[in-house]
């Protein structure tokens, strides 16, 4: 990967306390799995930056070694990496993302 793509993925997670690499947009996911880890962070009422990997060659591959996950969607909260669909949709079904996004204070839309 090259330097401007790690930064402008780590400029992306950097200035966002919720950030989902997604294919598509919140508005017009662009496959299922994006779809559905949009849907449960809209749920919650959290607001989140949604980035299109599909805009960008380098950044969709990018993502995959940024965070040595192989698949997108990929969800990071605070900076930290917290999974692709599978793991959040667990996370959600079990209440542990409520709990996180919680104890990290973000804040949800009122």
């Amino acid at each position: 990967m090259d330097d401007q793509t790690k930064n402008l993925i780590q400029t992306h997670i950097d200035n966002n306390e919720v950030c989902l690499f997604m294919k598509g947009t919140p508005d017009a996911p662009q496959c299922g799995f994006s779809m559905a880890v949009s849907n449960m962070l809209k749920i919650l009422e959290v607001n989140f930056k949604g980035i299109n990997v599909l805009e960008d060659q380098a950044l969709r591959e990018g993502i995959k070694k940024f965070s040595d996950w192989p698949t997108i969607p990929q969800l990071h909260i605070k900076k930290e990496f917290v999974g692709g669909c599978d793991i959040v949709k667990e996370m959600y079904e079990n209440g542990e993302l409520k709990k996180i996004l919680s104890e990290k204070n973000i804040s949800f839309k009122n």
